[in-house]
Parts: structure tokens; C-alpha cells; sequence
């Protein structure tokens, strides 16, 4: 967890004002979180500190690659990520819980860690469906993927008709099994 400690900001000796901070996002980042599903990335994230004397106001502009594996062909795909968001950190003698939006610390602390928001931003911008731009799936996993000939379409379709049609005999026959228990009882 010690490569967490590059996203921190030590507020403490700041003015009261705007500051600029930029953090190197690499594959490290999403090592120290363990997700399964992202396999590194690489990036820049951009932050403008507001400090006042209550709280600060993190405006947060994340850019970067991260790979996941494609959902139709499994292979590594690069998917992009742009996100702008702002978390706000308070101050309060309770320990109270992140939710997200407002990060609460202690009066005496002096740093605040972003590792946790910049990676929860990340992961929640990347899109429910991930693949590969059209084209670009491994075409080995993509042949494995396709029905056939048309005339397996076609052999495919037909049955499917049948078994439509097929259906109303079935129905008929819960219908018949229905009224013959009512007759049991």
C-alpha cells in the first residue's frame, strides 16, 4: 500500500486559496486495489485545491488508459477514461464515513490521501460494456463466436418455429392436467 502515498496532499503549510496538483496514474495504482477486472492503466490526474480555513474543495480531472479484458473476444482491451468530479474534505472530531463525495478527517491531520478517490473515479467512469473498437477483437475468439452458414441460421430459426408452435400443445396439455385435478378434488 505504500505506492498509495504518491496521491496524497499535505494542506497543512498551504495559504488559503487555489492550489495545482497533478498525479501519475500507473499500473501500481490498480495493484494496490486488487480488482480482478482491471489489469494496469496509465494516466494523469489533475487537481484544483480550494483551501479555506472549514474545508477543502478538490476539483478533480482524471485522464487515462486502463485495461480491461474485451467482453466479447476476452483479450486485453484499452479502454479510455475522462472524468471531472469534486470531493470536498471536512473536518470533524467524529469519525465519520467517506461516502464518495464528502471525505472526512481529523482537526489535526495534515494530508489527504486521493488514491482511493482517484481509483473509485476511475473505476466507476469505465463503461458497462467493454470491448474492442469493431474490428479489432481477436479474430481467432471472434470465429469460435459465429453461428455458421446461413443455412445453419436458417436450420437455427426453424426450430425455433417449431418449438413455437409446439408450445400450444403444451399449453393444452397443463390445461387438461389442471382440470383433472380439480376433478381429484
Amino acid at each position: 500500500m505504500e505506492q498509495l502515498n504518491d496521491y496524497k496532499i499535505a494542506f497543512r503549510g498551504l495559504k488559503s486559496g487555489d492550489h495545482a496538483f497533478e498525479f501519475a496514474i500507473s499500473d501500481a495504482l490498480f495493484e494496490a486495489f486488487e480488482n480482478p477486472e482491471v489489469k494496469g492503466g496509465s494516466g494523469v490526474a489533475r487537481v484544483r485545491l480550494d483551501k479555506s480555513e472549514t474545508q477543502l474543495v478538490c476539483d478533480v480531472e482524471i485522464e487515462a488508459d486502463v485495461v480491461v479484458p474485451c467482453d466479447r473476444c476476452l483479450e486485453d482491451c484499452t479502454i479510455a477514461v475522462d472524468y471531472e468530479g469534486r470531493l470536498v474534505v471536512k473536518f470533524s472530531e467524529e469519525e465519520l464515513e467517506y461516502d464518495g463525495e464528502v471525505m472526512w478527517l481529523f482537526p489535526g491531520e495534515s494530508e489527504v490521501n486521493l488514491a482511493h478517490y482517484i481509483y473509485e473515479s476511475i473505476i466507476l467512469s469505465l463503461p458497462y460494456q467493454r470491448v474492442h473498437a469493431e474490428g479489432e477483437c481477436d479474430p481467432a475468439m471472434m470465429a469460435r463466436l459465429t453461428i455458421g452458414t446461413e443455412e445453419e441460421l436458417q436450420a437455427i430459426e426453424q426450430r425455433a418455429t417449431q418449438s413455437e408452435e409446439q408450445s400450444g400443445e403444451w399449453e393444452k396439455l397443463a390445461a387438461l392436467k389442471a382440470k383433472m385435478e380439480e376433478n381429484e378434488q
